[in-house]
């Protein structure tokens, strides 16, 4: 199936589809350890060998892929000299991908210029495969990649449309292993996609249907698979964390992903567990807007309950979801000694789109109010 330029494959097993590409030398971008010890790349390994296709795999990428990774990354391709790039694993292998398949075939380029720019108008040759191995940013989908840049500490959401992937392989055998705690995160970050695109002022008809079909999946299945781990509800979300993302890709996200962005470049910490934490906080401010409040009615009664922001935190408590800041971990001092920057960041990117447009002031009630679990807004 075709969706937007990007051939979509999805079913058990769908990995074996590798077998139907036409390129013959695959460098393939994945993370530190999961994909080896699940299985998966000696899986890959042998379908690629069955193919008499060579590969060279790079297991350079860390939970928030660093520009010095994807440096690393490139210097490797110069010398394999790929047709083809894999990224394999979560958004963070299929981000760094992204980006390492621009720079290698356009050395001209660098990260100051594609920070710049929201579209470079180049033609990309090397083809760019991308197997999600979670269930949650939706990379496989977007033109975003986002990237950590330690000396400013913080996260960029880079957009061109040269990121979108040839290939989307969503095989939920690769998710089996997912630990629970990934899944919920990851989960609610599909989550958080669908909700915030749904509630931007820019929702049209056809990203309407995709956000409200993914919210209705995943709120039936994402509890299935954080409890069962069985193949159909993993298959399931993997497919509706797509759909999110097909949706989002169009119109945006919203003040949750903007303050993940500066709480993760700042602390480190999982960009799905941040955007879960925040989502009701973020969804009860912005409700304040008549036409979110409407939307936000929509979704409850959509998914047979009475309240959105109430069944948002029921489903974070069944996920085992911290409520705030302070109980993911983040000290007092620390957040406070950082809190200038931290809250300059939260005002860039995704925030700029949020349905209530922010001003510091406001954002310093929703970060305080998320950060000590208590509304101050």
């Amino acid at each position: 199936m075709r969706l937007h330029g990007i051939e979509y494959v999805s079913y058990p097993g769908s990995l074996e589809y590798i077998k139907e590409l036409k390129y013959k030398k695959y460098f393939i971008v994945t993370g530190k350890s999961s994909m080896f010890k699940n299985g998966t790349i000696p899986r890959l390994e042998k379908i690629l060998e069955e193919d008499n296709c060579q590969y060279s795999v790079f297991s350079g990428i860390g939970a928030n892929p660093t520009a010095s990774e994807v440096v690393a990354g490139v210097n490797e391709m110069k010398v394999f000299k790929p047709d083809a790039v894999i990224g394999l694993g979560g958004g963070s292998a299929i981000d760094a991908s992204k980006v390492m398949a621009l720079l290698y075939e356009h050395p001209e380029l660098n990260f100051e210029i594609i920070r710049k720019s929201l579209d470079i108008n180049i033609s990309r040759n090397i083809g760019l495969i991308a197997i999600p191995s979670t269930s949650g940013t939706g990379s496989e989908m977007t033109k975003t990649s986002v990237i950590s840049f330690g000396e400013d500490n913080i996260k960029i959401g880079l957009k061109t449309y040269n990121f979108i992937p040839d290939y989307a392989i969503l095989d939920g055998e690769i998710t089996l292993s997912m630990p629970k705690e990934v899944v919920a995160q990851t989960g609610m970050d599909a989550m958080t996609h669908a909700v915030e695109c749904y509630t931007n002022k820019k929702l049209e008809d056809f990203s309407e249907v995709l956000c409200r079909g993914a919210v209705e999946g995943l709120f039936e299945y994402l509890p299935l698979s954080y409890e069962k781990g069985d193949i159909t509800s993993r298959q399931k979300v993997h497919n509706y964390q797509s759909m999110a993302a097909m949706a989002f890709h169009n119109i945006g996200l919203g003040m949750d992903h903007g303050i993940s962005h500066s709480i993760g470049g700042m602390f480190h910490y999982g960009h799905g567990l941040i955007n879960a934490v925040g989502l009701p906080y973020v969804l009860s401010y912005n409700s304040r807007d008549p036409l979110v409040k409407e939307r936000l009615d929509k979704l409850a009664k959509a998914i047979g309950q009475g309240n959105f922001i109430e069944s948002i935190k029921n489903l974070n408590d069944r996920l085992n979801i911290p409520k705030s800041f302070k109980e993911m971990g983040i000290s007092e001092e620390a957040f406070l000694s950082h809190y200038d920057v931290v809250l300059d960041n939260a005002m860039l990117g995704s925030t700029r789109a949020n349905p209530v447009k922010m001003t510091r002031e406001e954002m310093d009630k929703v970060l305080k109010s998320i950060y000590y679990g208590k509304i101050l807004f």
